[in-house]
């Protein structure tokens, strides 16, 4: 991931030193918070949705590897989701192949037609759903072969235990029928809504560059912050779905499932243990009330952390062209 990473920022520059910035803020937060609503699935376990595919359509794919980064930063090293140890494989998923193959599926539906027509939207949601089933795919790629490549001298998987056949139907199952229309959906509907509100919020990437671009403050997007602000209070909709998505086991879920856990699994364990709000609780909020203004808590806490981060890149940017602006009028 450190070459794209590299790449990603060096192509996002300029969104660093335009009015566009806020808009990275809210996407990043966007993804982290839509993470946290789990659907449940037919057999005992959940998925969710990511919002890279919409990403990748409003602020370009770049820009989407960027904020859905932030996104699983923040899960990891607040809230315990996602795992240290499978960070970047979390990113090459949900922050590479996801805005990539989503924006390359949009862009070859919806062509040059006009802003407005509705081969947008459709191109939009398409990408998305395919997206997000390429990234689970990957997913399933990477858990099932882990039994093949690492096991012990008899033969016991060290990690994953399931095999490609296995992994990979499961991960698929889950994001074909229902992950994957939450996505596409999701992303027709917000697409929807901009062809009507401002129909130029998709085409930023051109905008973004251009010389008369300049910073606008973090409110000028009052309406998205107050969508943001409805999706956080909605957030413990996603307590309800019981279970846990397949292949994020812990290791006392294992044990249950087969007896024993797998002895790599339970070496690493234990080696990251620092999540402040690990699972999105707090020890002593144990009812469903309680667990939920906590859920809330923990997603006011992650957007603010993200909208926080990026509003000090976005100051640090406007100091640095004013500096230079004054040092061009002074000479």
């Amino acid at each position: 991931m450190i070459p794209a990473w590299i790449k990603a920022a060096r192509k996002v520059k300029n969104w660093l030193r335009s009015k566009y910035v806020p808009l990275m803020a809210i996407g990043a937060a966007f993804s982290f918070t839509i993470m946290m609503y789990n659907v449940p699935i037919p057999g005992g376990t959940t998925a969710h949705a990511v919002g890279g595919g919409l990403l990748a359509v409003v602020l370009g794919p770049w820009a989407a590897m960027i904020c859905v980064t932030i996104a699983l930063a923040i899960q990891a090293l607040l809230f315990g989701d996602g795992g240290i140890w499978t960070f970047t494989a979390n990113c090459f998923n949900m922050a590479l192949v996801l805005p990539f193959v989503s924006y390359a599926i949009y862009r070859l539906i919806s062509g040059q037609c006009e802003l407005n027509a509705p081969r947008r939207w459709i191109g939009a949601a398409m990408g998305s759903y395919l997206g997000l089933n390429a990234a689970a795919l990957c997913a399933g790629v990477e858990l099932g072969l882990q039994p093949l490549l690492f096991h012990t001298a008899a033969g016991i998987p060290l990690y994953c235990p399931y095999p490609l056949g296995v992994a990979v139907p499961a991960m698929l199952f889950a994001h074909l029928i229902l992950a994957g229309p939450l996505e596409a959906v999701v992303t027709a509907l917000v697409v929807r809504y901009l062809q009507s509100y401002d129909v130029n919020l998709l085409n930023l990437q051109a905008l973004a560059v251009a010389p008369s671009a300049s910073t606008t403050p973090f409110a000028s997007y009052r309406k998205f912050w107050w969508v943001l602000g409805v999706l956080i209070i909605l957030s413990p909709l996603g307590l309800l779905a019981s279970g846990t998505a397949w292949g994020e086991w812990g290791a006392d879920e294992l044990q249950k499932m087969l007896g024993f856990i797998p002895a790599g699994m339970q070496r690493l364990a234990g080696s990251w243990t620092h999540a402040p709000f690990g699972d999105y609780s707090l020890p002593g909020f144990a009812s469903f009330w309680s667990s939920a203004l906590v859920y809330i808590l923990c997603a006011i806490i992650g957007v603010g952390i993200i909208s926080l981060l990026t509003y000090l890149f976005w100051r640090f940017q406007a100091a640095e062209r004013q500096d230079l602006e004054m040092k061009q009028k002074e000479s």
